[in-house]
């Protein structure tokens, strides 16, 4: 067989379809999207191809709709050239360390509003998690965060609601 002429393949190997191909397509475009909602120091971290962050970078300035749909396309044609799992595992770290941060936030919220409401019953339920705190300390923020809610709206924090959010983040970790 000349060198010019590709070889056959296989007769037990298994060509990907085009349905096929066509996924993984798709997939690699929808991760390059992802890869555009990133913030620039997360986008460096991922050590990507200097290609790729290029284009990645280019993607954020364009409003044009037609323009961005091309870049998308590009994007993705340069995500098929690149092994993308590296690429997968870092946002998913990413999506996690994300969530944990978001349920840390939502336990403190938690915690400010029930010291708010409850005040003493409160402080005492918090010692029981952390038994080290300085109570009259705890019971002069609680008393800043009350005075200056209007009508009780716990909704609205001042100063002080957000500096016992502060503390409670720094106590609770």
């Amino acid at each position: 067989m000349p060198a010019s002429e590709p070889a056959a393949p296989e007769p037990n190997a298994e060509l990907p379809s085009k349905s096929e191909k066509k996924r993984r397509a798709h997939a690699a475009q929808d991760l390059g999207e992802a890869l555009t909602a990133l913030r620039e120091p997360d986008l460096v971290a991922l050590q990507l191809p200097a290609a790729l962050l290029e284009a990645v970078r280019e993607a954020r300035r364009i409003r044009s709709r037609a323009a961005i749909a091309r870049q998308r396309q590009y994007i993705g044609k340069l995500m098929r050239q690149i092994d993308p799992e590296p690429i997968r595992q870092a946002l998913a770290a990413r999506s996690e360390k994300d969530a944990q941060e978001t349920q840390r936030f939502k336990r403190t919220e938690q915690w400010r509003e029930r010291l708010v409401g409850e005040g003493d019953a409160a402080i005492e339920a918090l010692a029981v998690l952390r038994p080290d705190i300085d109570r009259s300390h705890w019971a002069t923020l609680i008393a800043a965060a009350r005075a200056e809610q209007p009508g009780g709206a716990a909704s609205r924090q001042g100063p002080a609601g957000r500096a016992l959010f502060r503390a409670l983040r720094g106590l609770l970790g």
